[in-house]
């Protein structure tokens, strides 16, 4: 039976902030050097399908604001795009999840389901598609499978499951789950030997998990049908009815479904364990993505423009500037464009405080990195004052942005590289590079890039107001309201 993998990438990582940010969330990242997250969690199923027949295109569950970055990604790392399905809002993975199985059942199919959330590191592909074929003959016999990762130290930031006992790869079935433990407790797992890491990642059919979710949650699965029921196709998205959605509980799978089996022997769907030793990591936060970077031979993790000395154990990362560190130890720093980050390597956890503080500031930091991702290219906010505000704008060959007008503010146009096709009003005209336009407010416009290289243009913008809602849509070739 073929597998099918279906790959959960919602959640903003708030404690990988500044790298990760409402909109640009960690899975979208190159947090290990080479691809984000969410394509080497692709890349993956490679090694897997030299085991498995497995489906060649993965159907991926994410929020709606970051879809075409999503589809970009993937299309980067050569998985074409037929299947992202949209969530209006966040409600966590036992809902997307939900969705995933209800559109493979509308599809007349029943096939195995490899649930991987998007931001999780494996070194060891290979050992991860064994571990995955160990499962294959339980979930088709109809249990839910966990894979749950040998404990190599007493870690107090995962779940853990209990088990008979963990001495192979065999599936076990799983007596109980637990919480995240204080340090003595987590000891005392590590000593006991029946105690493994919840890594999150399943294998079940489509119909288990209906049956499990409609047992257990059933008002989950009741706004998930209706979600579904309502579903459009958009291009390469799936989209389910907004309203049904947002009426849905946010529940995890576990909470949802998986801790409440042990104690349920007689609701028809048994939970079983495939111990694994795949180099797996929860990419949580900082400190967690020291530990399995490359390091020199002070201990430090450096990547970027960055110069130390007298430093040990430290993470420097530095995306746009110089970074000097000099007798320092035990520290994160982290730098982007418009924030720095510097903690103590303890104390990175508590990163999501510090971007709770900044949401309810309304600080943008928190929604937004200077750069801004969109479907044609993207933009880069370079200077702002009162009234003004400077950005700098690439357009992919081929790009479109969308008709549109502005109530508040006038916009200035200077083409820096490339040829930009520029629709002001009635008119349409060339652009070429040291050449310039206006567009004055109130007036409908649009900019495109009809070359094969990329086109760059400076905007100036000035005005009474310049925020981002302040964009009505008159037309848009990538379907946005």
């Amino acid at each position: 039976m073929q597998v099918l993998p279906v790959i959960l990438s919602g959640g903003s990582g708030t404690r990988l902030w500044p790298f990760s940010r409402e909109r640009h969330p960690k899975q979208l990242l190159e947090v290990v050097e080479g691809a984000s997250m969410l394509q080497a969690t692709a890349m993956r199923l490679r090694e897997l399908a030299d085991q498995l027949d497995v489906s060649p295109t993965p159907l991926v569950v994410c929020n709606e604001d970051y879809r075409f970055l999503t589809a970009e990604q993937l299309l980067e790392c050569g998985y074409p795009t037929g299947d992202i399905l949209l969530e209006p809002v966040g409600r966590n993975t036992a809902p997307a999840l939900t969705l995933a199985a209800l559109l493979v059942l509308g599809r007349q199919d029943d096939g195995l389901l490899l649930v991987m959330p998007a931001d999780h590191v494996i070194a060891d592909g290979g050992a991860f598609a064994q571990a995955v074929s160990a499962g294959v003959p339980a979930a088709l016999a109809g249990d839910i499978v966990t894979f749950g990762v040998r404990p190599s130290r007493p870690e107090t930031g995962y779940g853990y499951m209990r088990v008979d006992r963990a001495v192979d790869s065999a599936p076990r079935p799983v007596e109980a789950f637990v919480e995240k433990p204080d340090a003595r407790t987590a000891e005392h797992y590590l000593a006991d030997g029946r105690y493994l890491w919840n890594s999150g990642i399943f294998l079940l059919r489509a119909s288990v998990w209906r049956r499990a979710i409609g047992q257990f949650s059933p008002e989950i699965l009741r706004a998930c049908e209706d979600a579904v029921q309502q579903s459009i196709r958009d291009v390469d998205f799936v989209r389910v009815g907004a309203e049904a959605f947002s009426a849905c509980p946010s529940d995890s799978i576990d909470y949802a479904v998986l801790e409440k089996l042990p104690a349920s022997p007689d609701c028809g769907v048994g939970i079983m364990a495939v111990p694994m030793d795949a180099g797996w990591c929860d990419v949580g936060a900082w400190d967690a993505l020291w530990g399995i970077s490359a390091k020199d031979a002070d201990d430090n993790v450096l990547r970027g423009d960055v110069v130390v000395e007298e430093t040990r154990s430290t993470m420097v990362i530095s995306s746009d500037r110089l970074v000097a560190c000099i007798g320092v130890e035990d520290l994160v720093v982290i730098e982007t464009a418009d924030a720095v980050l510097v903690a103590r390597k303890d104390a990175t956890q508590a990163v999501k405080n510090i971007v709770a503080r900044l949401k309810r500031e309304g600080r943008s930091q928190a929604d937004a990195h200077r750069k801004v991702h969109r479907p044609w290219g993207y933009y880069d906010s370079i200077d702002a004052g009162e009234r003004f505000q400077v950005k700098r704008i690439v357009v992919k060959p081929g790009g479109t942005l969308s008709l549109q007008m502005h109530h508040h503010r006038a916009e200035h146009w200077i083409v820096v590289r490339g040829t930009a096709r520029v629709t002001r009003g009635d008119e349409s005209f060339l652009l070429a590079e040291n050449q310039s336009t206006y567009i004055p407010l109130g007036v409908s416009h649009r900019l495109e890039n009809p070359g094969k290289l990329p086109l760059e243009i400076i905007e100036v913008q000035s005005g009474s107001y310049l925020g981002e809602d302040d964009i009505v849509r008159l037309a848009d070739y990538y379907g946005r309201g």
